[in-house]
Parts: C-alpha cells; sequence; structure tokens
C-alpha cells in the first residue's frame, strides 16, 4: 500500500505525482515548487503530505519504510507542515520557510515545505515567501495548498506546477469509508451528504453529535415563520458555531499557556532571576494570545461555513424536486421535510433562499460580524 492509498477518486493526480517522485522516466516531471488545488474536501492536504512522503522515500513512496511513516506522520526531519491556525498566514512562517529552505536536507533527498491554506497569506506575506519561490536552493521543494489557482498571487502561481484535484464521487468516498470498516449504509449516507468532502463524511459516520448538529442546521428552513423565530434561529447557529470552536480550544490554550510559562522559567528561582518573573515574559504571552483568538475566530468560521454549505445543499434539492431533474438527492434523508417546501414554493423563491446562502458566505468571508450575516440571511430565507 503506498502512501497516496488514502487520496479518493484522484487517479490522475496519483499518476502525475508518483512519475515526479521517480524522476527517472522524465526528469522534467520534478520541479521546486507545486500548487495543489481543488473544492474543500478533495483531499489537497493529503495529496501534498503523500507527495512530500514519496521525494523522500528510497521507493519513491512505497508506504512502508521509515522514511514514509516519518513524513506521513511529521516527524521526517526534512519536510515541514506549515498549517495557519488563524485568520492569516502570518510574515514569521513565511520568513521560516525561507530559512528552511536554504538548508540541506540531513537524512532525505530534499527538502520540503508545505503550506496548507497558502490561500490564507496576505499580499505582505506572499511577497516575502515569492524569494523562495524565484530563488530555490538546490534540493529544496516547496508544496501550496490552496482551494484555486486565483488564491495566490500571479508571480507565485506562475512559478508552480499545478496539481488540480476534483472533488470525488459519493461512490468513491463511501468505498473508502466501508473499507475503514464503516457499515455500507451509513457510508452511503455519510458521503452524499458530506458532497463529496472525505474528512467531513467521515464524521458524520462515526460520530452522532456531528450527524445531530447537521439536524439541527438543516432544522432552520421549516422554523422560521417570523421575524422573531428567523432572528433566534441566527443567534442559535452562530452561538452553535462558537460553542464549537470553544470547546475545540479547551485544555489547548491553557497547555500552550503554561507551556510557554515553562520555557520562559516561570516559577524559577535564584541569582538573576528577575523578581517579577522572566523578562519579555507579558510580551510573548500577549502574542500568544493573540494567536490563539485568530485561531478560534477562524474555527468559528470554519463550523458556520459548514453549516452554509449544508443549507445551500438543502435549498438545491428543493429546487431539484420544484423542477422534476430526477437527481439525487444530497440530502436523501430529509425528503420529506425538503418536498413540503417544494410543493409550497416557487423555484425563483429557492433561488433567491440559494443567494442569501451564499451571500452570507460571501460576507463571513469578508469580515463581516457572523451574527449580522446571518441574520440578514435568515431574514431572506423566510
Amino acid at each position: 500500500m503506498t502512501v497516496f492509498a488514502d487520496l479518493v477518486g484522484q487517479e490522475a493526480v496519483v499518476e502525475q505525482l508518483q512519475a515526479a517522485a521517480d524522476g527517472r522516466a522524465d526528469r522534467r516531471a520534478m520541479t521546486h515548487a507545486w500548487l495543489f488545488t481543488g473544492p474543500p474536501g478533495s483531499g489537497r492536504s493529503v495529496a501534498a503530505r503523500a507527495f512530500a512522503a514519496a521525494l523522500q522515500c528510497p521507493q519513491n513512496g512505497c508506504g512502508s519504510c521509515e522514511s514514509c511513516h516519518q513524513a506521513l506522520t511529521g516527524s521526517h526531519p526534512d519536510v515541514a507542515v506549515i498549517v495557519p491556525e488563524g485568520l492569516h498566514l502570518l510574515i514569521d512562517q513565511a520568513r521560516e520557510v525561507i530559512q528552511r529552505s536554504s538548508r540541506a536536507p540531513t537524512r532525505g533527498r530534499w527538502q520540503v515545505t508545505l503550506i496548507e491554506d497558502a490561500d490564507r497569506m496576505e499580499e505582505r506575506t506572499s511577497n516575502t515567501l515569492l524569494k523562495a519561490v524565484e530563488e530555490p536552493p538546490p534540493h529544496s521543494v516547496l508544496l501550496l495548498c490552496a482551494p484555486s489557482v486565483d488564491d495566490l498571487l500571479p508571480t507565485i502561481r506562475s512559478r508552480c506546477r499545478l496539481v488540480q484535484l476534483r472533488t470525488p464521487s459519493a461512490d468513491a468516498v463511501a468505498s473508502a469509508l466501508v473499507r475503514e470498516g464503516v457499515d455500507p449504509a451509513m457510508a452511503a449516507f455519510a458521503a452524499r451528504a458530506s458532497q463529496g468532502h472525505i474528512g467531513r463524511a467521515r464524521r458524520l459516520a462515526t460520530d452522532e453529535a456531528t450527524r445531530r448538529e447537521r439536524r439541527d442546521v438543516l432544522g432552520l428552513p421549516t422554523s422560521l415563520t417570523s421575524v422573531g423565530s428567523a432572528l433566534n434561529a441566527a443567534k442559535a447557529l452562530v452561538d452553535s458555531a462558537k460553542e464549537e470552536a470553544d470547546l475545540l480550544a479547551a485544555g489547548r490554550d491553557d497547555a500552550e499557556k503554561q507551556a510557554l510559562a515553562t520555557a520562559l522559567g516561570a516559577g524559577a528561582t535564584g541569582k538573576g532571576i528577575p523578581a517579577g518573573g522572566p523578562r519579555g515574559g507579558a510580551g510573548a504571552l500577549k502574542d500568544l494570545e493573540r494567536r490563539q483568538k485568530s485561531r478560534g475566530t477562524r474555527t468559528q468560521r470554519d463550523a458556520l461555513d459548514r453549516a452554509l454549505i449544508d443549507l445551500a445543499a438543502f435549498y438545491r434539492d428543493v429546487l431539484s424536486l420544484q423542477l422534476g431533474t430526477g437527481a439525487p438527492l444530497i440530502h436523501g434523508d430529509l425528503v420529506d421535510q425538503a418536498s413540503h417546501i417544494a410543493a409550497a414554493t416557487a423555484p425563483e423563491d429557492t433561488l433567491h433562499r440559494i443567494d442569501a446562502v451564499l451571500a452570507c458566505r460571501e460576507a463571513i468571508d469578508g469580515n463581516v460580524a457572523p451574527q449580522l450575516a446571518v441574520e440578514a440571511m435568515a431574514l431572506g430565507l423566510r
């Protein structure tokens, strides 16, 4: 089983990356910078991590050697994975990439740096990173992941080799879940409800809390009977996303603060130790809290976005029923609810509601306060 075994429904991509990792058949197949694009859940980061492992493997990604294992688990000394946890990739992280790229590999064949969610770079960060792309040191490979080529500066994307992933089919996702031990009926439900997002499908198939949250979100269309109910539903949706973000942050934030305090020598005594604690501690703590706040905001927005995608798909089902397309429903378990709304409204109304959901996504992505954006959407869905 190779390092590409977890890449679902991406046969052409696997072939492209295996040829580059080998390099013996065609040396032009390999280059110093790669851009992995594709919709959410298509496996951009999975493909990039697998490629990083294949580049370090003596057998080009066998999946069983020590190099493959270390690269896939994040412990390989010549593979660095940078995951922006906040709203943006920090400029210090871009400088770190440049510094790493200048080093010769210690054990592997390449010095590989992988940046997930590279679309979160601000322009000044992109300009800093450009140096690593324009003047690549020998044995340096940069892997960038983003939803589309338009999410990066032209000066960066023009110097990268493009790897385009697609949304895997529901059948491919369901088959992958069955191989992991999921019941076939549950796998089929999760694959369709997730709209090809393998990570989301896995959570829906294995976590009852995730399924309950989905049901709560998709109960919203039938609850919007008045202005008051719309505003209440909006508040409940935003509160639910915030609770999810707070739950993920619980413990992690405190552990990071404790680790920082230990690193700065908190509690140490003796000659030369300032009475008020280590110098610079207050500034470091403030910087950590700023990053934690940014990460929490991003987590809340991500949770909201998942809910909005489910809502848009529900109204797509309603429209499909209204037009009699005969296409399989994404949320097939909610056919009665969708049929009721389809019979009571016109296709034009459904299109307006889909537009309201998509406008809410764009507003939140543009830093509009989530509460205001979701309230506007809920009023538009009435």
